[in-house]
């Protein structure tokens, strides 16, 4: 079994934990990355058995996302994975004492986690968890972001909820992530440094359907919030839907 414990790039530690199944609780906001690496953890044989969202009461968190975040509730009723959610000051640092209430509400091996290149938000979270005595399942570490992106496309319905980088514009706003538009980000990226996975916060999503939901979800009614250079589309009702 791959071994992806590799402390978000710093000296490799129990190398023995990813010979065996965990119980995990998975630290989501409902992006990508979060989704898919509780999706990762299921193929590799871990057990998933809480959900954690930390609710920032400020928009500019260091650590959490906000953009749609309610709509982790509905990600938690798809999967049928229990949620826990914890409010947040969202101020720097301090937020950090938000996440380990959290995680002491639980009782697994260790946290899963999606983050891919932020070293502040890697290294608090494997601060924490050293502090509890728990394990990071981080298996999007260090992924190269296309080959992650296509990784992603097949398996996940994933559409953009949030754009903040130059050649970002409306028109992104509520689109999949597909081959189309993952050749559109090579080109972004080529052209302005835009970041292939949005790891700099360039862009935000929400994923509809992945194998482990029972459910897909489906967006009913939203609307586009644009200030600047930057907007959302605010998902302001969805539902759960059989699979076909």
């Amino acid at each position: 079994m791959m071994n992806h414990e590799l402390q978000f790039g710093s000296t490799e530690r129990d190398s023995k934990t990813y010979g065996m199944q965990m119980k995990l609780a998975a630290l989501v906001s409902g992006g990508k990355d979060s989704i898919f690496a509780i999706h990762k953890a299921f193929e590799e044989g871990h057990e998933v058995t809480h959900l954690i969202s930390i609710i920032p009461a400020r928009r500019d968190s260091y650590m959490f996302h906000s953009v749609n975040l309610h709509m982790v509730e509905l990600i938690s009723a798809a999967s049928e994975i229990p949620l826990i959610q914890q409010q947040s000051s969202g101020i720097k640092e301090l937020e950090l004492d938000d996440l380990a209430l959290a995680l002491k509400k639980v009782n697994v091996d260790g946290i899963s986690v999606g983050a891919i290149e932020s070293q502040y938000q890697a290294g608090r979270v494997q601060k924490i968890c050293d502090s509890l005595g728990l394990k990071v399942y981080n298996p999007l570490w260090h992924r190269n972001p296309e080959e992650l992106l296509y990784e992603m496309a097949k398996v996940m319905d994933i559409r953009i909820v949030h754009v903040a980088a130059e050649g970002l514009d409306k028109s992104w706003l509520g689109r999949p992530i597909n081959v189309n538009s993952i050749e559109n980000l090579k080109a972004l990226h080529r052209r302005y440094m835009v970041h292939m996975a949005g790891e700099g916060g360039e862009y935000e999503t929400v994923v509809l359907d992945v194998p482990f939901y029972k459910k897909r979800i489906e967006i009913v009614k939203s609307e586009v919030e644009w200030e600047g250079d930057s907007g959302s589309l605010k998902i302001l009702e969805a539902k759960l839907v059989d699979k076909s």
